[in-house]
């Protein structure tokens, strides 16, 4: 029976609910980065106790590549349904700690070792959740619309970033300084723990999706390894194109917060309402993006908007250093949105599509956290980049960089995959 346009994005908004937890507490800690430092990271040196907080933060993203060596195989062994809901157990636990546990004025050393804890938790979990979604969602896609299907695991955590945005925002509106700074901050982190049982719900109503179900085989761990090995170079191809993707995108959300407050030194709302906007532009233009890349292809794309950021990150930002207002702060922003969202509603897809299914969500989320590794460092690398160069624009280097890797992935990939097709036809 053909399941209805309605149904199927009923279904993208189970499979999508847990990135939504992912992003909205990642982002969260970006927003009260400065609160969470003076909290866990108590320092006299402003700048060591923000790298420390960033350390942390950056943490949990060498434990990506872990968990999608771990869950990756079990998932495409077991099924995406019952992956899905593993992976937010996991992420769960880690939320729980960070709205918990007490100050280092409180419980001293401990204080940091167990949000330590929490961030290597979850990066664990999210070494999966988004290859998992991913995958699920481009398995389960109408025949020639998979770019606009998986773009909806993306344009998912966009609405992560508005929600707590608002919430910060608010609570600025609501709270003095020192309230948001001695317990505050932590409201946002309760309300996403109250989150989670609504998320299992919905989650556990999942379906197997019918690519899945329907192979006859379904590989062992040791043959999963073994196909991985075997198409390392796809897997590293794919590091190189999400690379692009992740720099920017913790540049231009979760970096937003701490850039505007601390570097451009504006307000703490007009750093909210910035990022605010980068999230309601990111969640329109990457539905829009990954239909267009239904008709024009993948590559067109992914290349233009490589380009875009490996010649216009630096100056856009160096033009916001050189008059520094709220206005010019948007317009870079949204800029970098653009080429942010254009880029990655068809990198998702087209990494679905060029890793074989047999470890299609070990492959994916191996690339994805790899990259992930150097793109969630991005906090650091960035307060490390303007205090070593003391240059504020100088974040603009590194998505540079980054979109450098993602042209040459780009061009590596579709010249490997063309030259396979023309081995096939001999």
């Amino acid at each position: 029976m053909e399941v209805s346009r309605a149904e199927k994005m009923k279904t993208v908004l189970r499979v999508t609910s847990g990135n939504f937890l992912e992003m909205f507490d990642f982002f969260l800690f970006g927003i009260y980065a400065s609160h969470i430092a003076h909290t866990f990271f108590p320092n006299d040196n402003e700048f060591v106790s923000m790298i420390s907080t960033f350390l942390s933060f950056a943490a949990g993203f060498v434990m990506r590549p872990i968990g999608a060596l771990v869950l990756g195989p079990y998932i495409d062994r077991i099924g995406r349904r019952k992956g899905l809901i593993v992976t937010l157990s996991i992420m769960a636990m880690g939320t729980i700690l960070m709205a918990f546990v007490p100050g280092y004025a409180t419980i001293g050393i401990a204080a940091p070792l167990l949000v330590l804890i929490g961030r290597l938790l979850q990066g664990f979990s999210a070494g999966v959740e988004l290859g998992g979604v991913s995958v699920y969602l481009s398995e389960m896609a109408t025949p020639g619309h998979k770019g606009f299907y998986v773009s909806w695991q993306s344009a998912s955590q966009q609405v992560a970033i508005v929600v707590g945005a608002l919430l910060g925002f608010l609570l600025n509106r609501m709270l003095m300084p020192q309230q948001i700074s001695d317990w505050g901050w932590r409201i946002p982190f309760f309300i996403g723990c109250m989150i989670v049982p609504f998320i299992f719900v919905i989650r556990r109503s999942l379906q197997e999706t019918k690519e899945f179900a329907n192979r006859k085989h379904q590989p062992t761990t040791r043959e999963i390894f073994a196909t991985l090995i075997s198409n390392w170079g796809v897997v590293l191809g794919g590091v190189g194109m999400v690379i692009m993707t992740t720099v920017s995108f913790y540049l231009i959300t979760v970096y937003t917060p701490s850039f505007g407050k601390t570097v451009l030194k504006l307000s703490e709302s007009d750093a909210l309402l910035a990022t605010m906007a980068v999230g309601i532009s990111n969640f329109i233009w990457l539905p829009i993006a990954g239909a267009v890349s239904d008709k024009v292809g993948r590559k067109p794309i992914l290349i233009t908007f490589s380009l875009l950021a490996l010649f216009t990150a630096y100056p856009a930002l160096s033009w916001l250093i050189a008059n520094i207002t709220f206005e010019r702060m948007v317009i870079v922003e949204l800029w970098l949105s653009f080429i942010y969202a254009w880029y990655n509603g068809a990198m998702v897809v087209a990494l679905t599509e060029v890793i074989p299914g047999s470890v299609r969500t070990a492959g994916f989320s191996l690339a994805y956290s790899l990259a992930t590794t150097l793109g969630g460092s991005s906090l650091a690398i960035s307060t490390w980049l303007i205090e070593s160069r003391q240059d504020k624009a100088a974040p603009g280097y590194w998505m540079g960089f980054a979109g450098l890797c993602g042209l040459l992935a780009t061009l590596f990939l579709y010249r490997r995959g063309a030259a396979a097709a023309r081995a096939a036809r001999a």
